[in-house]
């Protein structure tokens, strides 16, 4: 068996304007984030975000932020990718409470990591359809920033 490799497929970044919080529940705290657009761009494509995506977020009783996003990505030449994403942030308390105070840190202070999975009628980009990737993240106070990944 051989160790995994990557190779690099874009950086998106998401404006995310509203975050509501639903308050504790059975299973945690629920929030739910507005993803209102953003821009990706890699090698292979690049376009936009389109609005109406989200992210429903649980902050686990362990402290784990536990991430469960779907978008739609438009790329330039037209064509449309759903992007579907479970992932997990999490730090020490202080540098998480500097983070959602709206604080800049520095990404190696704490772990954000997700597995995207697209999925399109696309024939131009029907190899999303056909792939692993991962990615890892790091928040800005518009929003998330991700270098997504595909597993080779």
């Amino acid at each position: 068996m051989s160790d995994i490799q990557t190779e690099f497929l874009f950086e998106v970044t998401f404006q995310v304007p509203r975050i509501t919080d639903l308050g504790d529940t059975p299973f945690g705290n629920r929030r739910i984030a507005e993803v209102s657009g953003g821009r990706f761009e890699g090698p292979r494509l690049k376009g936009k975000a389109h609005p109406g995506g989200g992210d429903w977020i649980l902050l686990r009783p362990d402290g784990a932020l536990q991430l469960d996003v779907r978008v739609t990505l438009e790329t330039d030449d037209g064509e449309l990718i759903y992007m579907t994403y479970r992932g997990i942030r999490h730090g020490p308390d202080e540098v998480m409470a500097r983070l959602n105070a709206g604080e800049q840190v520095d990404p190696s202070e704490y772990y954000f990591r997700t597995a995207p999975f697209f999925e399109t009628g696309s024939e131009k980009y029907g190899w999303l359809n056909r792939i692993v990737s991962v990615s890892t993240g790091h928040r800005t106070p518009d929003g998330p920033v991700y270098r997504v990944y595909q597993v080779l």
